[in-house]
């Protein structure tokens, strides 16, 4: 038994690139004995020690007993203390909303293999360093995720596995070896004749996708990264028989290695500090809502009498949100260039809302309102990340309303351990234009899921090249996904395509309404258009992760 434990120890502190002697296996042994830790909990026990060890600013990779040891009593100290504060959680201190542009940037590093922060200005023009660096980031995270998972991965104890694991290559290991076989991992692109290429940090291969009888679950569109099966050939292809997206890592696994890292900027916590705050917000705060809403057209009367017999709901049912987040467009119609008179109406849409809501002061006061931009609204940039609307146009809103945001799209809201990402942009459409690849005869339910599975997978917001979706490449990190969010409010338009796939048939696209659907443990949903044939939106319980659609019928005369 003291050996197993002994294993679990070092597998544990080597995840974390560390080594141990053995002084320190005796003290972590002590640790273990002292506090009667399972074996089963062992692991777990460990986990934390490493986490909170790695934070510490003079550490080496080989584990120092006194740091340690003073990591302990930091340990030690802060149970004392959680057992002291007891008191009622105040949610207000805890829920932060972050702008994409408040973010730091982190960029892997090949040569420590983990994050290190920049530390100079970031700028809106970029350069074409930071736009190279963005796409070799989001090929190394996945990579290095790709690299973690157990098809990839061996074991450190003996296994037959092993002969089972699959091996990546690089572009440049095809060079003379036709007729082999070879796994890569790389963006899909064009190359200047207009063949479908796989590029990687070495080089890039045409792909050739004739002996494919269909492709994995997932959209595969031009800048996404894939895993692809094929063998090399004389002519300099390679002949694809799979092709599938990178595996997703799970949240929990990201933040049991980078915990330490405050990707948001708002101070980073421990996995057992995460683990109680979940469980107080389970014991402590059963009835929380947060409401989201989508194309809320304030150009359309519906839309403020939607509103309003949502608040009297609310009111009614002492049922007041926490949090109203409000994503556009907040304009049916795009608004003129240079027209003042659409700019004027679009600004005194925003005071009737104003208005609206400090009719109403319980909301009011207890209420934090949140406004994302959408495609149409008026910012002072189109590229993503899209600034905030400006706020000369809802001034009303910013002086009559104390807990209102304006926020980026995307923009994030941290509340305890979640993390909610919120997005508002066409993207089924803009990766339908652009897709090349898809599994045969797939529905309306199957596009949707495989929209969710291929941003998850891609760990990106927008996985398609800058030609296609520009982004402000020092800010390109605020579209990404990892760690994995707890929550994607993720709003896609109605659309209805038809569009031809190049290396497999004819996929129809109808319309997309709302839905939920959960993946590798994040819930991602689409609170729908606001108006249609009733007000719909969506409410979402942080004790449950957890989203439901609601519905407020029209009045016929409405």
């Amino acid at each position: 038994m003291a050996d197993d434990r002994q294993r679990r120890i070092l597998k544990v502190f080597r995840k974390f690139s560390y080594s141990i002697g053995p002084e320190v296996s005796q003290k972590l042994e002590e640790i273990l004995d002292h506090h009667d830790i399972a074996d089963e909990d062992v692991e777990s026990t460990m986990e934390t020690l490493a986490l909170e060890y790695s934070k510490q600013e003079d550490v080496d990779m080989k584990v120092n007993l006194s740091i340690l040891h003073r990591v302990y009593e930091s340990l030690q100290d802060q149970n004392e203390r959680v057992d002291m504060e007891k008191e009622l959680i105040d949610p207000d201190s805890h829920l932060f909303i972050i702008d994409a542009f408040d973010m730091p940037l982190w960029h892997w590093s090949q040569e420590s293999g983990t994050f290190t922060r920049v530390t100079t200005p970031l700028t809106v023009s970029g350069s074409p360093e930071s736009r190279i660096l963005a796409i070799r980031d989001r090929l190394n995270i996945i990579k290095q995720c790709v690299l973690r998972n157990e098809h990839f991965a061996p074991s450190t104890l003996p296994s037959r596995d092993k002969e089972r694991l699959v091996t990546l290559k690089s572009t440049k290991q095809l060079l003379g070896r036709a007729g082999d076989r070879f796994l890569l991992l790389g963006m899909l692109s064009h190359n200047k004749e207009g063949k479908l290429c796989i590029e990687d940090s070495d080089g890039s291969v045409e792909l050739d996708f004739s002996k494919l009888d269909e492709p994995g679950d997932g959209l595969f569109t031009e800048g996404c990264f894939a895993l692809v099966e094929g063998e090399y050939t004389e002519e300099a292809t390679l002949e694809i028989i799979a092709i599938g997206q990178p595996p997703c890592e799970p949240r929990e696994t990201s933040r049991s290695i980078y915990g330490h890292i405050d990707f948001l900027g708002k101070g980073s916590t421990s996995l057992l500090e995460d683990s109680r705050f979940s469980v107080r917000i389970r014991e402590e705060l059963p009835d929380l809502h947060f409401f989201f809403l989508s194309d809320v057209w304030l150009d359309q009367p519906q839309t403020l009498i939607g509103i309003q017999k949502m608040f009297d709901n609310c009111v009614e049912n002492n049922f007041i949100p926490k949090l109203i987040v409000l994503c556009g467009n907040f304009t049916r119609q795009s608004i003129s260039h240079g027209n003042s008179r659409d700019i004027q109406s679009y600004s005194e849409n925003f005071d009737a809302l104003a208005d609206l809501i400090v009719s109403y002061p319980l909301i009011t006061r207890s209420t934090h309102f949140v406004f994302v931009p959408g495609p149409l609204d008026i910012t002072v940039n189109g590229t993503l990340p899209r600034h905030h609307l400006l706020l000369s146009l809802v001034s009303r809103l910013q002086s009559r309303i104390p807990k209102v945001h304006f926020a980026t799209n995307p923009c994030r809201i941290k509340f305890f351990d979640q993390e909610i990402v919120i997005f508002r942009e066409d993207t089924m459409s803009r990766m339908l234009r652009n897709v090349v690849g898809v599994k045969p005869n797939v529905n309306s339910e199957n596009l949707k899921r495989f929209l969710v599975q291929t941003i998850l997978d891609q760990a990106h917001l927008s996985p398609l090249t800058i030609n296609i979706q520009p982004t402000l490449a020092d800010y390109d990190h605020s579209l990404r996904l990892y760690p994995l969010p707890t929550a994607v409010s993720l709003q896609i338009t109605k659309t209805l395509m038809l569009h031809f796939i190049p290396f497999m048939q004819l996929v129809l696209a109808d319309k997309y309404d709302r839905y939920k659907i959960t993946y590798t443990g994040c819930h991602v949903f689409n609170p729908g258009s606001f108006i249609g044939n009733s007000f719909v939106f969506s409410t979402y319980k942080p004790a449950e992760a957890n989203s439901e659609e609601c519905i407020l019928d029209m009045d016929p005369e409405e």
